[in-house]
Order: structure tokens, then C-alpha cells, then sequence
């Protein structure tokens, strides 16, 4: 098995590439302080990816130890995040064992892996993939099937062909009756330009233009820190 493959070593243990406290930079949660668990291989390569560093290396680690650190840092908000979580199986017990020790626990996927499993605790943020990102192909449609409430919806834009891919996509009857807080539960969505790549104001224009029900997101970390800094 090569480095860049998630071991799947039972439930006792997952591959761990950092842990660290900031501040949550994307989601209806960012700006609050947030400690990032993140696990290491991700079987996705999007083109826009940054956490390649992610991708191979990281520690097996059992999960009370995971655990044990991130209470470590006094924050009740924790996020598990990749790489692509999921891809460990593992990653389903260190998630209820969070739920067991914290406040708030956030789960940032991809959308390629099955998400009904995960504690119905966990705040589930699922990436729809653009085709500008090259992963098209690997989103999980089942998952649209398991959405509830507390779960956020989000999707990385390259350019305006991926706007307008996203537009139509978000008419799914899957999606669209939680959208509105009057018809379903008010589904967060947010639109997130690849940054320096898509221009900020491009896309709030087109949000507004097309009125849609959609937040305009920007990486807060990355205005905050040099947008290649790690553990921040």
C-alpha cells in the first residue's frame, strides 16, 4: 500500500497529519476560535488543493490521545478536516469520541465518501466538487439523500463556468426545498472563490444578480495569515 493510501487500521487508531488551534475561517462558524484535527490522504486531487502536504505522512495515533490533545487547547469548537476524513474509517469513532468531549463538532468533507454514518451530532459541511476542480466525477450523490438539519453545503468556484455549473446544481429537490427557512430549514450554501484565482466581487455580483440563496465565503485564514501558512 503506497503512503498517499488512508490506512484503515480498525477503530482504534487514525493517521493524523496536524492538530492546532485558530480561528474557523469558512462555514456559518468562521471567525470563532476552533481547534483543526486533521487527518492525513485524501483519494480526491482537486486542482485548487491546498493541503497537498496532507495527502501522505502523519502519525497512527490512537484516539483517546487525539482526543486528549485537542481538549488540550481549551476551546469547545473542534473540526475534523483532511485530506479527506472520511477516507479512514476510523474517523467515524473519533468523531463520536469528540461529540463525547467537546461542545460543537464540525466535520469538513469532501462529498466522496458515504456521510449517513456519522454521528447524528456531528456538524456535517459537505463539499460539492465544480467541474473546475478536476473531481467532478467523484461527488457522492447518495449524500444529498441523508441531508439534515445542522448539515452546511459549500462549493468552490474557479471561474464562472463553475458558477454557472453550481446555479443549476443547487435546483436539485434534493437541495433546494432546504434552503429557504420557510419551506425546509434554512440549508446553509456558500459560494467560495478559489482564492486568487476568482475574483471576490465577480462573484458577490453574480450571487446578487441571480439572487440566489447563496453566502458569498472567503478563507478568513487566509486574509488573516499568508495564505501558504501552515496551521493557522
Amino acid at each position: 500500500m503506497s503512503d498517499s493510501t488512508p490506512v484503515r487500521r480498525g477503530a482504534t487508531t487514525v493517521r493524523v497529519s496536524e492538530i492546532y488551534p485558530s480561528i474557523q475561517g469558512e462555514s456559518t462558524h468562521a471567525g470563532r476560535p476552533c481547534v483543526f484535527v486533521r487527518l492525513t490522504g485524501c483519494p480526491l486531487r482537486c486542482t485548487w488543493c491546498d493541503t497537498t502536504y496532507a495527502f501522505v505522512g502523519g502519525e497512527h495515533r490512537e484516539i483517546p490521545a487525539v482526543v486528549a490533545e485537542a481538549l488540550s487547547f481549551g476551546i469547545g469548537l473542534v473540526e475534523v478536516t483532511g485530506g479527506e476524513p472520511l477516507a479512514q474509517r476510523s474517523a467515524l469513532p473519533l468523531l463520536t469520541s469528540l461529540c463525547d468531549a467537546f461542545d460543537e463538532v464540525l466535520l469538513e468533507t469532501s462529498g466522496s465518501e458515504p456521510i449517513e454514518e456519522v454521528d447524528p451530532r456531528v456538524r456535517r459541511i459537505i463539499d460539492l466538487k465544480a467541474p473546475g476542480s478536476g473531481e467532478v466525477e467523484r461527488n457522492r450523490e447518495e449524500n444529498l439523500d441523508h441531508l439534515r438539519p445542522g448539515d452546511e453545503l459549500k462549493v468552490v468556484l474557479a471561474d464562472r463556468a463553475d458558477y454557472e455549473w453550481a446555479r443549476e446544481r443547487i435546483a436539485d429537490p434534493r437541495i433546494a426545498p432546504h434552503l429557504s427557512s420557510r419551506e425546509g430549514w434554512g440549508l446553509p450554501l456558500h459560494f467560495s472563490p478559489v482564492h486568487g484565482v476568482l475574483d471576490p466581487r465577480e462573484l458577490a455580483e453574480w450571487i446578487v444578480e441571480d439572487r440566489l440563496p447563496a453566502r458569498l465565503q472567503l478563507q478568513q485564514h487566509k486574509y488573516v495569515w499568508d495564505p501558504e501558512a501552515r496551521g493557522v
